[in-house]
C-alpha cells in the first residue's frame, strides 16, 4: 500500500490513524512476530525517561496536615493567550518490547505532527531518542511527515546530530524516514528514505545487538487504513485535496 500524504488531514485525524497502527503493530508482534518470552505493549508517551530505566512516579498535591489549598482567583495580565492546538504528541502511544516483565529491549516511535511543530517539541523528541539509544535500548522511528525548518534534513539527521554529527545523504525526492537503530555506546542506524506513494520498507526490529525480527510496517499500516473513516480517506486520495 502506498504511503499517503498525511499533511492533507488534521493532526487529530493522523492521531486516530496512529493509535490504530500502534494497535495493529502490537497485535502482529504478539501473535508470532516476536520470539517466545517477549511481548509488545502500547505505552503512552510521558516524556524523555523510559519506563524501568528511570522509574516514573505520579505526584499529587497533599492537603492534609498543613495549610489547605484555597481556590485561586483568576489571574490577570496585559495579554492572555491560550494555545488552541492540542498536543497530540503527548497523547500518542509508542510500542515497548520487553522480555516478560523485564527491562525494555526496544521501542517503536511513530512521529506525529506534534513532534515537529515547535523547537521545543522536536528538541524533546530528539533528546528522548538519543537517551533511549545511549541507554542501550534499540529504537525504530517512522516519520511520514516532511522535514520542517526544525529538521531540514529529516528526523534521522536531527537524531544523529544529537549523538554526534555525521554526514547523511538526504534525498529531497524521498524526504520521509523509516529508521531502525541498535542502541549502545556506539549506536548503528539502518535508514530507509521514502516518499509519498512508496510502499513502507521492510526493516529490522533489534532485540539485541545482533538479533532482530522483521517489523511488519506495511501490513499493519494497511490494516489501520482498512478501518480508517471513509470521509477522511477521501481527503487523502482525492486529486488536489
Amino acid at each position: 500500500m502506498p504511503i499517503h500524504d498525511w499533511t492533507r488531514v488534521q493532526a487529530g485525524d493522523f492521531h486516530h490513524f496512529h493509535q490504530r497502527w500502534i494497535s495493529a503493530l502490537t497485535d502482529a508482534l504478539n501473535t508470532g512476530g516476536l520470539p517466545a518470552g517477549c511481548m509488545a505493549l502500547a505505552d503512552q508517551v510521558t516524556g524523555r525517561p523510559i519506563p524501568d530505566v528511570v522509574t516514573l512516579q505520579a505526584r499529587t498535591l497533599r492537603t492534609g496536615g498543613g495549610v489547605g489549598l484555597a481556590p485561586a482567583p483568576a489571574p490577570s495580565a496585559r495579554v492572555i493567550q491560550k494555545f488552541e492546538r492540542i498536543n497530540y504528541a503527548k497523547r500518542a502511544d509508542r510500542v515497548l518490547i520487553r522480555p516478560g516483565r523485564g527491562r525494555v529491549l526496544a521501542i517503536i516511535e511513530i512521529v506525529s505532527p506534534g513532534n515537529k511543530d515547535s523547537r521545543h517539541a522536536i528538541r524533546t523528541f530528539v533528546e528522548k531518542a538519543a537517551d533511549i539509544l545511549t541507554q542501550g535500548v534499540h529504537l525504530v522511528v517512522v516519520d511520514l511527515f516532511p522535514p520542517t525548518p526544525r529538521d531540514p534534513q529529516g528526523i534521522h539527521k536531527a537524531i544523529t546530530d544529537e549523538l554526534g554529527e555525521m554526514p547523511f545523504d538526504f534525498l529531497a525526492d524521498k524526504p520521509l524516514t523509516v529508521a531502525s537503530y541498535v542502541g549502545g555506546d556506539l549506536p548503528t542506524a539502518y535508514v530507509e528514505s521514502v516518499g509519498v506513494g512508496d510502499a513502507l520498507p521492510a526493516i529490522p526490529l533489534f532485540l539485541t545487538e545482533y538479533d532482530h525480527v522483521p517489523l511488519p510496517l506495511e501490513p499493519t499500516y494497511a490494516q489501520a487504513w482498512d478501518v480508517f473513516p471513509d470521509m477522511l480517506k477521501e481527503e487523502l486520495v482525492s486529486p488536489g485535496a
